[in-house]
């Protein structure tokens, strides 16, 4: 993929790492990842801040001790060691999800 431009089309069709999410873009500290689980979202906390952008798809957000419900366009923060998961989300469900800084968060 070209490192300056990123189109859904594209990522969506890039195969999945661990059949969840692909690289896209980088750029210094910043990381762009394509991620669409299916059926469960396994992930752990990540050691930097990072912002989901959702592509498509609906469902409930866990961010630490609080649950919100999503849908396309939202823009999800979370800092960094902070336990959240994607939940009861629909079969179309993806998301950009974008990494920068230092670990630890800013």
């Amino acid at each position: 993929m070209d490192e300056r431009h990123a189109t859904v089309a594209a990522a969506a069709a890039t195969p999945l790492t661990d059949d969840i999410s692909v690289h896209v873009l980088k750029h210094g500290t910043m990381e762009l990842e394509y991620y669409a689980p299916g059926g469960s979202d396994p992930q752990k906390p990540h050691d930097r801040d990072e912002l989901y952008v959702v592509i498509s798809g609906r469902g409930i957000f866990r961010n630490g001790s609080e649950r919100h419900p999503f849908g396309p366009g939202d823009v999800l923060f979370v800092p960094a060691r902070v336990e959240h998961r994607f939940e009861e989300f629909s079969d179309d469900f993806a998301t950009w999800v974008i990494f920068w800084g230092p670990k630890g968060g800013e």
